[in-house]
This record gives C-alpha cells, sequence and structure tokens, in this order.
C-alpha cells in the first residue's frame, strides 16, 4: 500500500479503580487519519480539520510519535504525510491526543508491511502522547492498539494485559464544553495517600478485573469506585456531583470521569439502561443551561481500525 485511512477511536481511560492503569476503547467516537508516503523524508503534518492543531511536526502528538517510529526503522529513502479529521476535542477527556499519537504509528506501521509489534506502537505513541500530558501513561493508547479493555501492568516494561468485555457492557459519555489540560489535571492530585485508602482502592480494582472475567454485573457495579482521584478532579467538572446521583440512580453500573475530565462516563448493562442514563443526565445539563456533548458507545474490541 501506498496510501491509508484509519479510525482512530476515543477511549476512556482509569475506569475510576485504575488510575493511569485502566482503560477501555470505545466505538462510536474517534478521528480520521488519511497517511500516505511520499517522496520527501520524514514526517510532515499536511493538515487537520475539526479543531486548531500545530502542524509542526515536533509540536503534534501524531507527528511525534510518528517520527519515534521512524528513528527506529532504518534505511528508508520516503517519508510520510499525515491528514487529519479530528472529531475528539482537545482535553476532552476521551483520548484526542492518544488518537492521533497511536493513529500515526499504526497507519505508518502498515504501510510498511507490519515491522512492529503492538508492543513497540504503545512505545512510540507515548511519546506523542507525553508532548501533550508531560507525562508517559499508557492506559488510553493501551485500548488502541489492543482493543477492548486493557490493565498496563508496568508502564516501563509496558507489560500490557487484554481484560475481557462482558457482552452486555455499554459506555455513556457526557461531555461539557469545557478543556480540561491532562497537565493540569495532574497536578492537582494529592500525592501523599493514607495506606487506607490505597488498601480500598487496591480491592476496588482486583474486583473490577475479577467481575470482567466472571460477568459478574453486581460485582462490576460495587468496585467501580474511586476514592484516591476523584474527590480532587469532580471538583473542576460543572454538576458532576448531580449526574453521578443521576446516573446510579437510573441503573448505571458506575459512574466517573473519563481520563482528565471533563468527559463523564458510565458504564451500563444494556442499550435501555444506557439510554435511560444518557436522557437524564442530558435533562440535568439543559435544566442548568451547559452545553455539552453526549454519546453510548459498545466497547471497541478491535481498536484501531482500517478504513
Amino acid at each position: 500500500m501506498n496510501a491509508i485511512e484509519v479510525f482512530c477511536p476515543g477511549s476512556v481511560a482509569n475506569i475510576s479503580c485504575g488510575f493511569d492503569i485502566l482503560g477501555l476503547c470505545l466505538d462510536s467516537i474517534g478521528d480520521t487519519m488519511r497517511v500516505k508516503k511520499v517522496s520527501k523524508k520524514g514526517i510532515t503534518i499536511k493538515s487537520i480539520s475539526g479543531y486548531n492543531l500545530s502542524l509542526k511536526t515536533n509540536e503534534n502528538a501524531a507527528g511525534v510519535s510518528a517520527l519515534a517510529l521512524l528513528n527506529q526503522y532504518k534505511n528508508i529513502d520516503y517519508g510520510f504525510e499525515i491528514e487529519i479529521i479530528k472529531k475528539i476535542k482537545p482535553g476532552s477527556g476521551i483520548g484526542s491526543s492518544a488518537a492521533s499519537a497511536s493513529g500515526s504509528v499504526f497507519a505508518i506501521n502498515e504501510l510498511l508491511g507490519k515491522p512492529f509489534s503492538k508492543k513497540e506502537l504503545v512505545k512510540f505513541a507515548l511519546e506523542g502522547e507525553y508532548i501533550c500530558s508531560k507525562s508517559y501513561h499508557a492506559d488510553n493508547i493501551s485500548p488502541l492498539i489492543f482493543g477492548g479493555i486493557t490493565l498496563v501492568r508496568d508502564h516501563k516494561e509496558l507489560d500490557i494485559v487484554n481484560l475481557p468485555t462482558p457482552s452486555e457492557l455499554y459506555v455513556t459519555i457526557i461531555h461539557p464544553q469545557i478543556e480540561i489540560k491532562t497537565s493540569d489535571s495532574r497536578s492537582i492530585i494529592d500525592r501523599n495517600i493514607h495506606i487506607s485508602k490505597m488498601i480500598e482502592q487496591s480491592a476496588n480494582l482486583g474486583a473490577f478485573i475479577s467481575s470482567l472475567y466472571e460477568e459478574n454485573y453486581e460485582l462490576l457495579k460495587r468496585s467501580i469506585k474511586d476514592v484516591i482521584i476523584e474527590p480532587y478532579r469532580s471538583e473542576l467538572i460543572p454538576e458532576f456531583k448531580n449526574l453521578k446521583k443521576i446516573a446510579l440512580k437510573n441503573n448505571a453500573l458506575g459512574f466517573g470521569i473519563s481520563g482528565s475530565g471533563p468527559s463523564m462516563f458510565s458504564l451500563c448493562k444494556g442499550i435501555k439502561n444506557a439510554n435511560t442514563v444518557i436522557k437524564n443526565m442530558e435533562y440535568q445539563l439543559d435544566k442548568m443551561d451547559i452545553n455539552y456533548k453526549s454519546h453510548i458507545s459498545k466497547i471497541n474490541k478491535e481498536g484501531l481500525k482500517i478504513l
């Protein structure tokens, strides 16, 4: 192939009880990226539509991750040109930078004949993610490249585990139209955690993972709780507490902050419950005159897709 078009999905990171280690891939939300071989060596960002982002290769998540890949692929006498149709708003909390960072390396790897493994693609994409968040965390990138729900056991070794996806699980997303930078959101977290909170969070994480293997929705419901990060980050998000009450009252299994926010997610058993949850949250935001976007999605088990 000399050119490729790729769907770059959004994602939900942390999933409440798994800060920086859990992530899931969305199916109905994402960017489109076109990449083609060109005679000019290196990486060129030709265009970005949808949002105003830098076309400079070393300032763009897609460009930086692509350069990291090319640095490991020697003796190439051509380059790549990238076009991005951006539909995930930067700073939304549903993996905008991860979609760009992983999309470019996935596409180029396909055009090169797949010389790199999925684990290596995560490593390259992390460099693009770092440009935006100022930290190395693979919880958004991993589910895009591996698909489904993933656990990053170790960020340095990139020990990534694919977890099962319960068949009836749906995700709702509510995105208030404000921006929260990941770097700012990370700065307000209290790094001094009492051991009792650590124990509670660890128990929730273990129970959540167990619920996926057992497809035990009641256990899943009991374990999607964040006692460490959410108390701080939720203060930045309008109507968070009210929306959480509404979601849980309408049979959501769990409700939390997607990534760094301001997007909020809920997990629901079945499309009927997901529709009820989203409808009632939309009613609340309409009543408060808050602009937002909303989505319902299955979990995307494939991840990045060739279009």
